[in-house]
């Protein structure tokens, strides 16, 4: 026999798990609701504002004082006026809600036909409400049925051959939950893209997946991070979002108006916080520009523009653009266009290099542009490479205003393009094969030609009173002077796929020298009196610091007019594009801004006061300050640095250096 105490005590348990469940024998009536474990998501009968005729079975949030419907049952089948709902578990494991007439409203439709002990109906602290066996197992989740609304951990279906593709569909109005004009999904053909259509017609289209597993993150004025991840699950693709630890509530909606925003809720003002909302621009909008032509994002007010070799087909870009010369089947050749949107009507061409890509659209007349990427995500079950060519119209296609995007490769018209590309086919083997032949004599005269060449360079450009001493310090410089044929194989002959970066007198690439080594070159422009300046300086200068704050010097390279610097490659590249970036910046939290921040101040300190040299830098930017995979920041870009001799406290300078 139990004691009465202990009856009382495991009844008040029962009865407090039971206020987050449905049983079978216990269904949920009009005045009810269930409330997940934590207290953080309700389930029950509502009437929308200014509706009171119809009432509806739906989830929201339980804690926040605005209510905020999250899903909705029988959306497009309301309880009418005068009749009572009840929400009850079925003897077949279903979730049947009817109203007092005994009519089906709506049903999970398990296709379970035989009763199974233990199954019941939970509400989580996710907001998930899922059918749940003895077992564990979940037989059906509202999380594959959404209504308007993304919750973090909820997938979105990027594959439309899951049997549990659904899209997002948006409230018809404020108060009116029935299924509006606007919808939200995979695409219907290709699983690579996401598109908000009205009614039938596309409305706005984001850009084609490039196989990272973190395409974005975004951050509230509260602090808290959004990250936006692709899931792959057995070969279908998923949409998911996940929130930082100790968010408040956040969550993605498809507004009737057609707005996809992201939201999240301030305690301060007791509101809902829009923070990104898609489409953002007044050109972003689905084909606004036309054929051909492009919303740039670049400009102060974005607008739209046409392709170089484009012109506007009519008085405005109703019409597109068109061809400013037409093309020839075995002509002309392509450009290349960084930072773009991918354009929409794609063919997904797989199992692709960037080669066999580029070919595959160069040998079809009717080929207007290809795009290409690698897709390293880790998972073996995916496609390593991903090529995209366009027949014909290039439509939906934009200019990211934070350098995003990827890059795009257009075909123009024109024989001068056409006679370079055919003099390029035979002038490379040639020059290739000298190459090889030429490079054991070329090593063995590179390293004391390298040295020559600074020293030439440093006769003709570096202040006099500098002069003496820097020339003095190279022939005790122990750095090696890398051969430029080298550095040429590393880069791929300074391809633009390998760009990392531009300015006004170097760009900089990504190299790979033999073993995997990553390196980061930077190529000053040729004839930049500047340009020879800065070379003197870094050599000179960072190969005498040591500091963990301080970008690493590898090597130099001074080859005819070629002057180059190889360093560390830093995977984050610079502080700038974190900074002013709108999906990048948000990774800067404050614990991280202020280790930034400390590295920073470390690695001024050691040039002003802790190193050999007294060193003031002159040119100290974001752009400047360079971040490893950790995040730790590393000051770089010593071509305007200045040492102070002696006990110099002050000099002037005789030109107006950086920016």
């Amino acid at each position: 026999m139990i004691p009465l105490p202990v009856f009382i005590l495991l009844s008040l348990v029962c009865f407090c798990e039971s206020d987050d469940r449905l049983t079978l024998g216990k269904p949920l009536s009009t005045g009810d609701k269930l409330v997940s474990s934590g207290g953080v998501f309700a389930l029950g009968f509502f009437s929308p504002k200014n509706s009171t005729a119809n009432s509806y079975i739906g989830i929201w949030y339980n804690k926040i004082p605005e209510r905020t419907y999250v899903w909705v049952a029988n959306r497009d089948s309301p309880i009418t006026s005068g009749s009572a709902g009840k929400l009850a578990l079925t003897n077949n494991s279903d979730l049947v809600l009817s109203d007092s007439k005994g009519s089906t409203l709506w049903t999970t439709m398990n296709n379970i036909t035989s009763r199974i002990n233990g199954t019941a109906a939970i509400l989580l602290d996710s907001g998930n409400l899922v059918v749940r066996l003895l077992n564990g197992t979940y037989i059906w989740q509202s999380f594959n049925y959404p209504t308007d609304t993304i919750l973090p951990d909820m997938p979105l279906a990027l594959s439309t051959n899951d049997h549990l593709y659904g899209r997002l569909f948006a409230w018809s109005g404020p108060d009116d939950p029935t299924t509006g004009d606007y919808s939200m999904g995979g695409d219907s053909s290709l699983d690579l893209q996401v598109i908000i259509w009205n009614g039938t017609r596309p409305y706005w289209r984001r850009s084609a997946w490039d196989g990272a597993l973190v395409s974005a993150l975004y951050q509230s004025s509260t602090g808290s991070i959004l990250s936006q991840t692709i899931v792959n699950r057995g070969g279908s693709f998923y949409l998911t979002f996940t929130v930082s630890d100790g968010s408040p509530s956040m969550r993605i909606m498809l507004h009737y108006t057609g707005m996809f925003k992201f939201l999240a809720w301030n305690n301060n003002s007791s509101s809902w916080e829009v923070f990104i909302q898609q489409p953002n621009l007044s050109c972003d909008s689905y084909a606004y520009c036309g054929p051909f032509g492009y919303c740039d994002g670049t400009e102060t007010v974005p607008k739209c523009n046409c392709f170089s070799g484009f012109e506007p087909d009519g008085v405005n870009f109703s019409q597109g653009c068109r061809r400013k010369e037409e093309l020839v089947c075995g002509g002309g050749g392509f450009s290349t266009l960084s930072g773009m949107k991918t354009p929409d009507k794609f063919v997904y061409v797989r199992n692709r290099s960037f080669d066999e890509c580029a070919e595959e659209c160069s040998r079809n007349c009717s080929c207007s542009a290809y795009a290409y990427a690698n897709q390293k995500n880790g998972s073996i079950t995916v496609e390593q490479s991903r090529c995209l060519i366009w027949l014909d119209e290039l439509v939906d296609t934009g200019k990211f205003r934070d350098g995003s995007g990827e890059n795009l490769y257009l075909r123009l018209a024109g024989s001068s393009v056409d006679k370079e590309s055919s003099v390029l086919k035979v002038v490379l083997p040639v020059m290739a094969s000298l190459l090889i032949l030429a490079c054991i004599f070329l090593v063995w005269i590179c390293k004391s030609r390298g040295k020559r060449r600074i020293k030439e360079i440093q006769n003709r450009h570096t202040q006099q009173h500098t002069k003496n001493s820097k020339s003095d310090e190279l022939d005790n410089v122990e750095l090696p002077s890398i051969c430029f044929e080298d550095i040429v194989t590393a880069t791929d002959n300074f391809s633009v796929y390998n760009m990392l970066g531009k300015g006004g007198f170097a760009n900089v690439y990504k190299g790979m020298f033999g073993g995997g080594k990553e390196v980061a070159i930077k190529r000053l422009s040729k004839g930049s009196g500047q340009g020879a300046d800065e070379f003197i300086n870094e050599v000179v200068l960072i190969a005498k610091l040591q500091h963990r704050n301080l970008v690493r010097l590898l090597g130099y390279c001074a080859h005819e007019d070629e002057k180059l610097l190889v360093y560390e490659y830093l995977p984050n590249k610079s502080l700038d594009a974190f900074l002013f970036d709108a999906t990048k910046k948000y990774v800067l939290d404050w614990s991280t801004r202020f280790r930034v921040i400390k590295g920073i101040a470390r690695g001024l300190l050691y040039l002003h006061q802790d190193s050999r040299l007294t060193i003031i830098h002159r040119d100290l930017k974001a752009s400047n300050v360079l971040l490893d995979a950790e995040m730790n920041p590393k000051i770089s870009d010593f071509g305007m640095a200045r040492i102070f001799l002696g006990n110099e406290q002050q000099t002037n300078t005789i030109r107006v250096v950086g920016t």
